[in-house]
Formats: C-alpha cells, structure tokens, sequence
C-alpha cells in the first residue's frame, strides 16, 4: 500500500507535464514529481495538460489535453486518420527532426544500456523521398458498421482503420487496398471475424518491384475456395497498374500470424522482380525483401564500407537470410559464406546467387552456433563476420562463437538499438570494441531506426 501512496498521479487527473524524450514507441516521455508519465503525441521539448488514463507501479500513461508550450520540430500531420492509426507514430515531428531523435535514440542505448557513451554515433542517413516508401503492404481486413474496412490496426488493438490512402506505402498498393475493397463490397464477399473464426478473406499483402514496377497481389483467405475467384482475377487486373501476379495464401488457423504455409498462383507470374545496385532478385509472397528498396542499398553499401574488403578476405555472413548482403560483400571479398536457419531463405539465397551470375557465395542451413565451428574445423578462418540478426539481437552463445573465430572486423546490422547496444557491451567483454555506428532511415514516420556498428579487435596479434 505505501508504494501506491507514494505514486504522484492518479487515473482521471490532469497535471502539467515537461517532456524531455521520446519513447520506444515514439511517445512524449516526462516526469511528475521523479514518476515518469508517458504521453502519446507530445514532443521533446514541449510543455503540455494532460489527463491520466493509466497508472502502474514505474510508470503512467496520459491523454494529451492541450501543447502549452510547442516544439519547434512540431508538424501538422498530413495523413487524415494519423490519430487514430497505428502504422507511423511521428508524422507530428518534422522529418528533420525525426533524424534528430533518432540519432538521440541510438547514443541514448549506448550510454544507458551498454554504458559505453563514447561509441561515435553518426548523424542518421536520411531518405531522400520519406513519404510512399513501402514496397510491401500487409493490411487487415475488417468489417465496421457492415462495410468492410482495410487498413492498420489501431494502435494496440485489432481494430483496423480504413485507410484509402497510406502516405507510406507505394501507390500501387494503395491502388490495390482500394480495389479489393470495392470489389469485397460489390461481389459480397465474406470477411474473416477473428472473434468467430468464421468468415474468408483476413488479409491482403501487397509487393511493388521498386525497379521494375511489377506488383504482385496475395489474398490471405481462412478458406481454400474464393468465391466469384475469376471476378476478382478481372477486377484487379482492370483496377491495379502493373499488376504481373495474383495468389493465394491460405491460412486457416485461429492465429495472429498473418499467412499460412499453403500459397497459389491464381493468376499471372510466381514472382516479381526488383534490383538492389546492380543485383536483381525474384520476390515470392513468402520472400523477406526489405520493405525501402532505395534505404536498403544505403544500409547495405554502409555495412560494405564498415567491412572493409580488399578483394583478398573471407567473410562469414550470419543471419544471411535471402543473401541480399552476402552478395553485395561478394563484389569485394574472395569469398562468403552465408548462414541462415531457414531453409527456404537459403533456398532463395542459391537462386539469387546463381541468377546474379555470383560464385564465390556459399550458403549453409544451419545455426550459426553450429555452422561456424564446422567452418572452422574446415580450416575456414573469417577475416570479416556481418550479423544482421532479429529484433531481438544476438544470443550469448553466437556472440562467443564470433569471438572464437578471431575476425578482425565485426559488422552488426540492427533494428534495435537496445538490442544492439546490449550485444555490442557483451563483445567489449569479449575482446571487441566497436569503434562507430552509422544509423540509417528505413522507415520514415514511424520510430524505428536501423543501425550498422562497426566492431574491430581490440588486439591483433
């Protein structure tokens, strides 16, 4: 009882709050009296009234009321349904000013949570366009007052907000977001109720070849059979520009997974094709291609200057996933060998290999904890290992793995500065020091950020 009654905020009561920072889910963050308030809107800087909705033991959660004192940074939204979608959380910040606290997000996991602050944090490379960058859609498909709706969930729930025009997301697929919700609503198809289980089409994902404007539509249906399936078929082609590719993916368990094992060609090609520098690739509706094509070569060409090849070394590529790296260090290194635990992504990394006319990649399935000390014992000894791993970073156990190898260099790719910043304190104990960390904008409006660190040895024997 007493830590409640040492709580300076309750649920229904308006304060005054000073916001000093940004959250991990880009919201304002302050304090009352030491207790921190997050507060969802507000900006750095910002004096504002709010309302509390929410209180835990470490933290509480606010309604903004009213901007007392505005952000220089602070823009005017201009995405009609921005309030109530949860697909970007800062189109309130000035794009300049995202970069800034960005930038801020990265030092900030250095300093406190590997507590090594003298890490250079480089300004963040920002995108040239930073509005319809999104190659790939993957929206929900609801029902709201008897019409159907297709867009993001609102923030935190699973209610999907109508959405006919997504500033981020290429046009081709807002065209297509809009095509088959007319044609959901004309041909009086069933939509999928998650409460029920009852119902035919969950989902649509959308893929545009930034390159070579192919696009590809995938149903995701609880049901093998499509109703009025060759309707359908004529309406997208009638109403999408570029559309190459209709399938379907079938996914008819009660889960949040958005598509099952089970994909179809309805019509069209079984992929569609785009280019990253000089290399093309085939995307498949299950491939992992990283939704900003033009941030993506940024991100890749970084993590090849941090390498450091001379055309003379060897480089381990863990975490290769469908070798779009392991091709792009190819270019420079003698050889790569490229890791990845999924199977199919391998699969896809031999054929982009082979159809870029690459030799000197190879690709293992397998956990890199397992792989690298096969490779070692083969007498394979890396000058050079690149990590790009999940959200979640690294397990201990890779981490030492690396350090076993001795490479001189270690380049980490993360989309998580927490993540990294945790991993990257675990190899300064282990011998690795990382010398700077380039961010990258990936995903503009929204609060996540990517990051190449560049790690060497601390003693080269």
């Amino acid at each position: 009882m007493k830590e409640n009654r040492d709580i300076p905020v309750k649920i229904g009561q308006d304060y005054m709050i000073d916001i000093e920072g940004l959250g991990h889910s880009g919201e304002g963050v302050g304090r009352k009296d030491g207790f921190t308030v997050f507060v969802p809107m507000a900006l750095p800087g910002e004096r504002v009234a709010v309302r509390i909705k929410t209180v835990k033991k470490q933290y509480a959660v606010a309604e903004l009321q009213e901007i007392l004192v505005h952000a220089a940074e602070r823009s005017q939204p201009p995405c009609p349904v921005y309030q109530a979608c949860g697909g970007c959380q800062l189109q309130h910040l000035s794009y300049n000013g995202q970069l800034t606290v960005k930038q801020q997000q990265v030092i900030n996991a250095m300093a406190r949570i590997a507590h090594l602050p003298e890490i250079p944090v480089h300004s963040v490379l920002g995108a040239v366009d930073c509005w319809h960058y999104r190659n790939k859609m993957q929206f929900p498909v609801g029902v709201k007052k008897g019409v159907a709706v297709i867009g993001c969930y609102a923030a935190g729930t699973h209610n999907v907000i109508d959405t006919r025009q997504c500033l981020i997301q290429q046009q081709a697929n807002n065209q297509m977001a809009v095509a088959v919700k007319d044609l959901v609503e004309e041909l009086k198809i069933n939509v999928y109720d998650e409460l029920t289980g009852q119902g035919i089409l969950r989902h649509i994902l959308g893929r545009v070849g930034t390159a070579s404007g192919e696009v590809m539509a995938v149903l995701i249906t609880a049901t093998d059979n499509i109703p009025h399936k060759e309707q359908i078929i004529a309406g997208l082609q009638a109403r999408v520009p570029g559309l190459v590719s209709i399938c379907q993916n079938v996914n008819s368990r009660r889960t949040n997974v958005v598509m099952g094992e089970k994909t179809r060609v309805l019509w069209g090609q079984e992929t569609i094709s785009d280019r990253l520098g000089e290399f093309s690739f085939r995307i498949s509706p299950r491939s992992f291609f990283q939704v900003n094509t033009v941030q993506t070569q940024v991100l890749y060409e970084k993590a090849v200057a941090f390498a450091g090849l001379t055309g003379q070394e060897t480089v381990i590529d863990a975490y290769c996933g469908t070798g779009t790296i392991s091709l792009f260090l190819a270019r420079q290194a003698a050889r790569v060998y490229g890791i990845e635990i999924v199977e199919p992504a391998i699969r896809d990394a031999v054929l982009n290999a082979e159809n870029n006319g690459v030799e000197n990649a190879e690709f293992i399935v397998g956990d890199a904890v397992d792989v690298m000390p096969e490779l070692y014992h083969r007498g394979i000894r890396p000058d050079v290992v690149v990590v790009d791993p999940p959200r979640a970073g690294c397990d201990a156990k890779v981490l030492q793995t690396f350090v076993r190898m001795e490479p001189q260099r270690i380049v980490y790719v993360s989309c998580n500065p927490a993540s990294l910043a945790r991993d990257l304190a675990v190899l300064d104990e282990l011998g690795y020091a990382a010398r700077e960390i380039q961010p990258v904008d990936m995903f503009p409006q929204t609060f996540h950020v990517e990051s190449v660190a560049l790690v060497q040895r601390k003693h080269i024997p």
